[in-house]
């Protein structure tokens, strides 16, 4: 092909491309949330719908598609018609923890999505009861060295986020805990802890903030590599004593691969502004929730480096859902 022709063939495409992204959109955004109504993938994903609509002034439709481990919904995402038209609400179980759970996933999260932007974090949090003897994380441990097998330790099930994270805090501090309790949510597994019926576990700061500052449980330290600004004298589980470890549970915005750049690159400007936005910021603060808000690549950058770390820990665990 000479120049002209190549010329001549690459300036409709272009045109093609700045014309969608300037009329975009034209028509009613689906956004699938694999879970159910009133998680927290569900909350954010009509809160960008309502954001998105008022920006906009086009409707924005949540659709709830649970099931199977969030894997209905989420292959639904990755096989809809790639024109910006639908949009999913996802995260740390569906795209990095199910690929080392699930042999068989009909969904790859690195080739089958192009990633807009992460919208949350949300740490996780170590809690003791408060009659519980150790205060510190090193106490912690030096009392699972001293009792191998003996602490038991509440989750939401094996490959749960809890459940994974208290694997990787084993790894790391040489230790064995005891059985992993399961519970269907927090609030179950927080009582027992509370009554001290569980000595320990680890749960989202949205769950045991209010029981940390009503002294009902006590807070031992957060996963991140920051603390926690709602609780910024809790120390970090990397300052107690193991350098490197970081651990959170994350939400964002992503759309089927091959949806054009010029759409994505108009979503996270959209998403971005809506971030910064004094209500949501608001609403963030109330749920324990910390803002994230990045470029495409920084998103799918992250998102590898996730996939990875996750994927050891079901490794590390021995789960495995046939």
């Amino acid at each position: 092909m000479n120049i002209r022709n190549l010329f001549l063939a690459i300036v409709p495409f272009f045109f093609s491309t700045v014309a969608a992204a300037q009329t975009y959109p034209v028509k009613p955004i689906r956004i699938i949330v694999p879970f159910g109504a009133g998680t927290q993938s569900d909350v954010l994903g009509r809160l960008v719908g309502q954001k998105l609509t008022e920006a906009w002034s086009q409707q924005v439709v949540i659709e709830n598609r649970p099931g199977a481990g969030a894997i209905i919904g989420t292959e639904l995402a990755a096989k809809a018609v790639p024109d910006g038209y639908t949009l999913s609400v996802n995260g740390t179980g569906a795209l990095a923890i199910n690929p080392g759970l699930y042999p068989k996933l009909p969904y790859d999260p690195i080739r089958d999505f192009a990633p807009v932007t992460r919208l949350v974090s949300v740490s996780q949090t170590l809690v003791v009861n408060p009659s519980f003897a150790a205060k510190t994380v090193k106490a912690m441990v030096a009392i699972a060295k001293a009792r191998p097998g003996e602490l038991n330790y509440g989750t939401f099930g094996a490959g749960s986020v809890n459940h994974l994270t208290t694997v990787m805090l084993q790894n790391a501090a040489g230790i064995k805990l005891g059985n992993n309790v399961s519970f269907r949510g927090s609030g179950d597994s927080n009582i027992q802890v509370m009554s001290g019926e569980l000595p320990m576990m680890f749960d989202s700061m949205t769950s045991v903030l209010p029981h940390i500052k009503s002294g009902k449980l006590r807070g031992l330290a957060v996963s991140t590599s920051a603390r926690s600004p709602f609780l910024p004298e809790l120390p970090t589980v990397a300052e107690s004593g193991y350098a490197g470890f970081e651990v959170a549970g994350w939400t964002g915005i992503l759309a089927p691969a091959k949806t054009p750049d010029s759409i994505l690159d108009r979503l996270n400007n959209e998403l971005i502004a809506v971030l910064k936005k004094p209500d949501v910021r608001d609403l963030f603060n109330s749920l324990a929730f910390q803002a994230a808000g990045e470029s495409r690549e920084e998103f799918r950058r992250y998102m590898v480096t996730e996939l990875a770390k996750w994927v050891k820990a079901v490794k590390d665990s021995g789960t495995k859902i046939d």
